[in-house]
């Protein structure tokens, strides 16, 4: 049975064939045609979910490309974009107008009578108070700036996962490197050792003491093996893809540069971090609210219009008419309304001020860690690192000449194996630093031109060039 009104299908949705009854009287057909006529909105299918990007193909992946690609895959980003996406669209409705209503009465017992069914129809809008509309308005484009604050704090902490676990692949990596190479030297110095010990110029203690440390390489390859998977399995969480999936070796860390001034980088969290515009927005939304609570105690208004059949005197059918609501704060309501929003204002800028003094205190500490770390991969890399590779030659060289003691070996050996792997650590924490770094400013710490030097160049007023001049 069709009832006048548009029938849809399951699929494509096609409108079927409108039939409406004939109606006896004017009034009535009227109120039919107003049903049928009223705009209907679209329904906005979802958007379809973008292709992701193969990884496959990259032969080494960098830090920048893990980030891009976490935030084109994350689902929680996606929802996050999507609630930015919907409170902006609640911004239009919120600062429009009710609508109209139309009220229909008919006297069902005057339908035998001279003039068929006696009816009553009534058009009538409500009208706020002047500023009401746009403060709501006001309201919703606060909700709106804290979700889109929400999304870009929500960047900013993905970006931040993101590096911090590219260092720890990248560190993995290069300590399995590290690690296999010395468990080659092992070898070498086993077949060494058992050289000598055939031709009487060594103990049988000296291969054993190689097979040992062989075996302590081989346990923690296979401790950084499973942290390996571990790793793969974050990264691919944030990448939305199964935990076995295959990723490519990371690329060379980038050489530690020095970080922006403590001054910058205090004025670009200041004025940019979007945690603090968040709550900016917080206090701009509970700025309109308060504004409705105060013109709350203005009246709102009701426009009317209605034709009466039920009335003979055809002059008395036609009504126009206002109607308004009487606001007394007998309850006391209002001014509780108006006092909350008085002091979430103030709540909310207590939240701002603290939240100002935490972000000053952490850039002041994650700058200390970045130039720690990118000091000590220096010290590493400059001096420690050479030291030990001239020691361990050294005591091979002895050995092989029957000079030194095969100790000596197994202790240089060790030194070497700590410095390249706290080298590795300490760069893998550079990395980590900057990345806090980045998020507590809020910005990704690009370098410009005046620093472009440094990044292709060993750092320079290092700790321990500093002690060297001191």
């Amino acid at each position: 049975m069709n009832y006048g009104f548009p029938c849809w299908e399951a699929e494509d949705f096609p409108l079927c064939r409108l039939r409406v009854f004939p109606m006896r009287n004017r009034i009535g057909g009227l109120m039919a045609l107003m049903v049928l006529i009223v705009p209907l909105k679209g329904i906005a299918a979802p958007p379809l979910q973008q292709n992701n990007q193969s990884l496959q193909d990259v032969k080494a992946l960098t830090a920048e490309q893990l980030v891009v690609a976490v935030l084109t895959r994350n689902p929680g980003l996606k929802g996050l974009t999507a609630a930015a996406e919907a409170a902006n669209y609640r911004i239009e409705p919120a600062g429009a107008l009710d609508d109209p209503m139309l009220t229909y009465a008919g006297a069902p017992k005057t339908a035998g009578g001279p003039r068929g069914v006696q009816e009553r129809v009534e058009l009538s809008q409500s009208l706020p108070w002047p500023g009401k509309l746009g403060l709501r308005e006001d309201a919703a484009r606060a909700r709106a700036e804290g979700a889109k604050q929400s999304l870009a704090d929500g960047r900013l902490t993905l970006m931040a996962a993101a590096k911090s676990l590219f260092a720890e692949w990248a560190y993995i990596h290069r300590t399995l490197q590290i690690k296999h190479a010395h468990r080659d030297l092992f070898a070498e110095l086993r077949r060494v050792a058992e050289t000598r010990y055939a031709a009487g110029r060594a103990r049988q203690q000296d291969v054993l003491q190689a097979d040992v440390e062989a075996a302590l390489i081989d346990t923690g390859i296979v401790t950084h093996q499973r942290r390996q998977r571990e790793v793969q399995a974050m990264i691919n969480g944030l990448l939305n893809r199964p935990p076995q999936s295959r990723l490519p070796p990371p690329a060379p860390l980038p050489t530690p540069a020095e970080p922006p001034s403590l001054l910058a980088l205090q004025k670009t969290a200041l004025e940019e971090h979007p945690e603090l515009r968040r709550i900016q927005a917080r206090i701009d939304e509970a700025r309109a609210r308060h504004g409705l609570a105060e013109k709350d105690y203005f009246p709102d208004f009701r426009l009317s219009a209605g034709y009466n059949s039920l009335w003979d005197d055809a002059d008395k059918r036609w009504t126009v008419g206002l109607s308004i609501n009487l606001p007394f704060d007998l309850s006391g309501k209002r001014s509780a309304t108006r006092n909350a929003t008085s002091t979430d204002i103030m709540r909310y800028r207590w939240q701002l001020t603290d939240r100002e003094a935490q972000l000053l205190a952490q850039l002041e500490q994650g700058r200390a860690q970045v130039q720690e770390t990118r000091d000590i991969v220096a010290i590493n890399r400059q001096r420690l690192l050479p030291l030990a590779e001239e020691s361990l030659n050294a005591a091979v060289a002895d050995y092989r000449a029957g000079q030194g003691s095969f100790l000596a070996v197994i202790d240089a050996e060790r030194q070497q194996l700590r410095t390249e792997d706290n080298l590795a650590r300490t760069h893998a924490d550079y990395l980590r630093a900057l990345a806090a770094l980045e998020q507590t400013a809020g910005r990704l710490l690009t370098n410009d031109s005046s620093h472009s030097t440094q990044i292709n160049q060993a750092p320079t007023d290092t700790a321990g060039q500093r002690l060297e001049q001191e």
